[in-house]
């Protein structure tokens, strides 16, 4: 008997992270292939979405579109008795601001706000682009479908939002249309700017940029493999930051690149089935998408996308050359891989905006000593706290251990010189916070 109870005190201290969340398989099984595909085939309709495009037409161009996207959010809305706040957000660009802003045009964002119960001023964030572009950048009159570049980005996104909002969450969540992708990031620019007149807390911003092809240019098809892009470090840190990280560790362990580890995770905890690739870079080679405006101001961003892309069909003119069929039709969108990442995205904000905020102040010690010690300030709601390490050539957090609802912790035996550690916040239902890596050290 003595045993049996000490066995049973042992599960009350049991983190209740050590179990999956129901609700996260049911979100899964929710996200609609055949809706997705019939919002893509309605952006894709719209001819052309370039930003500079008609404004006026109720059937063709980015004035058309966006208001159906903000249709589609209203009517989101009212099937959850007005859980959502949808606005539009814009800023005049003026002409010659760049080679691509032939005329003075406004760049419009549409969102929509889903307040947390218990910290709306935490935000995560999911985007997709509402423009698209054909060879030519500045042609805004011929027809340009954007059918995976990026319609299947912003189906996504809705219907993330369609499913979501059936739910409530402690932080806040916004689905979010962005404009002027193509033109140089400008919707992006416009409310991230918009988020820090507004003081919002943003836990991370995932942008889906291609969400639909699985055949690459390079011969490969696989609907399993998706790459999340991170960048090392935010570019707004200090000079001293740089400096102390130099002896300290930490080059590939900003706060984007802890986002893209909690995607990574989430993903093969609920849906082991697909193959999350993390990619140590920004973005791709010479090219640009909006989670960078967030991550400029110092905003946690990645972005989700394709593995396996195809040239022939972003950019371009709809054309046959060389027996090659150029452009991007709805015909070369593959619906089920696109459900999935969208399916992806919505567990990972659905568990970001059910866990507590991370722990503050995260400082590490054991210098010259056979154990690591880390000490830290307590997240409001937080029911206790998990350590994570690992090697320090390992992309992700292999080794963890929680501990209670303590604000420091030794752990013993684990010499401090040979991992990187971090501490995460962990709710009362087990959801856990992005790891915060240590921001100091100390010595005692």
């Amino acid at each position: 008997m003595k045993n049996f109870l000490l066995f049973l005190g042992f599960l009350c201290l049991v983190p209740l992270n050590a179990q999956t969340d129901s609700k996260l398989y049911e979100i899964i099984e929710a996200v609609s292939t055949e809706r997705i595909e019939t919002d893509i085939t309605i952006l894709a309709n719209f001819g052309t979405r370039h930003t500079l495009s008609d404004t006026v037409s109720n059937t063709r161009g980015i004035g058309a579109a966006r208001r159906w996207i903000k249709s589609e959010f209203d009517k989101v809305s009212d099937n959850c008795n007005g859980c959502l706040d949808v606005f539009y957000q814009r800023d005049l660009v003026a002409k010659g601001t760049n080679g691509r802003i032939t005329k003075d045009v406004w760049v419009v964002n549409v969102a929509a706000v889903q307040k947390g119960t218990k910290y709306p001023n935490r935000y995560i964030i999911m985007s997709g682009d509402i423009d698209s572009r054909v060879s030519d950048p500045n042609n805004y009159t011929d027809d340009s479908p954007g059918a995976n570049d990026n319609a299947s980005g912003m189906a996504g996104t809705i219907e993330a939002a369609r499913i979501l909002s059936q739910y409530s969450f402690e932080n806040s969540i916004v689905y979010l249309g962005l404009s002027g992708e193509e033109q140089g990031l400008f919707g992006g620019k416009g409310f991230a700017n918009y988020a820090k007149e507004n003081n919002w807390e943003i836990i991370g911003v995932l942008n889906n940029d291609m969400i639909g092809n699985i055949t690459g240019v390079d011969g490969v098809i696989s609907n399993r493999d998706f790459r999340i892009f991170s960048e090392p470090v935010p570019p707004t840190e200090s000079e001293d930051d740089r400096r102390r990280r130099r002896y300290r560790g930490g080059e590939v362990d900003g706060i984007s690149r802890q986002l893209a580890r909690y995607v990574h995770k989430t993903t093969q905890t609920y849906m082991p089935e697909m193959n999350p690739m993390l990619v140590y870079r920004l973005d791709r080679f010479g090219r640009g998408g909006h989670h960078r405006p967030f991550c400029d101001v110092g905003f946690p961003g990645i972005r989700i996308m394709e593995a396996h892309e195809n040239y022939t069909q972003q950019h371009q003119d709809i054309r046959m050359e060389d027996g090659i069929e150029y452009g991007d039709k709805l015909k070369f969108v593959n619906f089920d891989y696109a459900a999935k990442l969208t399916a992806v995205n919505a567990i990972s904000m659905a568990s970001l905006a059910s866990a507590p905020p991370p722990p503050t102040n995260v400082e590490i010690g054991g210098i010259v000593e056979p154990s690591t010690k880390l000490r830290w300030e307590k997240a409001n709601g937080a029911a206790g706290y998990k350590i994570y390490w690992r090697d320090t050539t390992s992309p992700t957090w292999d080794n963890s251990r929680y501990v209670g609802d303590v604000s420091s912790f030794t752990l013993e035996g684990i010499v401090i010189d040979n991992y990187l550690f971090g501490v995460a916040s962990v709710g009362k239902d087990g959801h856990e916070s992005v790891v915060a890596f240590p921001e100091g050290t100390f010595r005692n």
